[in-house]
């Protein structure tokens, strides 16, 4: 008799009425929020604004859940694609399946579109979002409790997940490979937000350790998952992406290190506000700049006015003195 598991829900979604609430996509999206609270917090503390983070999340997020879909869908294509199985499914992101591989990938790819368009570059933005990635990885990884997948191999300890049988699976105890990874997330956060701290990280060398951390991670969570996977050399397909982006990451930190040592001084260019109508700043400095020319030239004209009427002053008092004289 097992005294003690953790139970998985009896079902991943609530309907309130005919709207359909889905724990995968609730832990996805909260945690997006924490990665756009958290990056702003550390975005602001480096010299930028309040809203950049958000802004260019408009772009990072659906890039990334994007690319995170299609990682899934092109590594586990038997699934959709072979036969007896439907294709369209490839489509129900809801279901779960998103690749981390992937999603950073093309979240990458959106969030320099965004960088680009706001003028800031792209490896200080990272610095300042990377540990509130991994927080929304530790929270997202919940959303895999709520659908019972992505477990570990059988055990009887006292944290074992408890797993219901369906078509997919079979009953049992199993290892809760979603908390290990949940935790893992969290400690990588608080190392990259200790270590920007510490070493005052730049030039995205605080992103290059949360992906440095998290694959070292990922490789032994991985090699514990008993889901469906490639193999290649008796690996899993994940376990050999961990190991390849971990040195990928380390090298970067290296190299990056060698030729900008340091952090960025300015992050994100001064932001242009209107203080009249048409008018932005640098139109402000003109007009001051015209004003005080202006203001000077006047003063100087004042002042010639002053010395000619004194000399004339001085010359009319001359020629009195002399007429009085003669």
């Amino acid at each position: 008799m097992d005294l003690a598991y953790i139970p998985s829900p009896s079902t991943g979604v609530i309907h309130l009425g005919p709207i359909p609430l889905r724990g995968y996509a609730f832990c996805i999206i909260l945690g997006v929020f924490v990665a756009v609270w958290l990056g702003n917090k550390r975005w602001i503390a480096r010299g930028g604004t309040a809203g950049t983070v958000a802004d260019i999340a408009v772009w990072a997020v659906p890039f990334g859940l994007v690319g995170g879909r299609l990682y899934h869908v092109i590594t586990d294509y038997q699934l959709y694609f072979s036969e007896g199985e439907n294709w369209v499914d490839a489509f129900k992101i809801w279901e779960g399946g998103l690749g981390i591989w992937g999603a950073i990938a093309f979240g990458a790819v959106g969030a320099w579109i965004g960088c680009r368009r706001r003028g800031i570059p792209l490896p200080a933005y990272a610095d300042a979002i990377a540990p509130g990635i991994a927080l929304a990885q530790a929270i997202g990884r919940w959303g895999n409790w709520f659908n019972q997948e992505l477990y570990g191999k059988p055990t009887d300890l006292p944290w074992a997940l408890k797993i219901t049988e369906s078509a997919n699976r079979e009953a049992g105890l199993y290892h809760p490979t979603f908390l290990y990874e949940s935790l893992w997330c969290v400690g990588v956060a608080f190392l990259v937000i200790w270590a920007d701290r510490r070493f005052k990280l730049g030039h995205g060398r605080a992103f290059a350790l949360y992906v440095a951390a998290y694959c070292a991670g990922r490789g032994w969570i991985e090699y514990m998952r008993v889901d469906e996977a490639h193999h290649i050399l008796g690996l899993r397909l994940n376990v050999w992406t961990a190991i390849i982006v971990f040195v990928l990451a380390v090298v970067y930190m290296v190299v990056s290190a060698r030729v900008r040592p340091g952090r960025e001084e300015i992050v994100e260019p001064r932001s242009r506000k209107p203080v009249e109508t048409g008018k932005t700043d640098d139109d402000a400095e003109d007009a001051g700049t015209g004003k005080a020319a202006s203001d000077a030239s006047d003063d100087a004209a004042a002042s010639d006015d002053a010395g000619d009427s004194h000399d004339v002053e001085n010359g009319a008092g001359n020629g009195a003195g002399s007429a009085a004289k003669g």
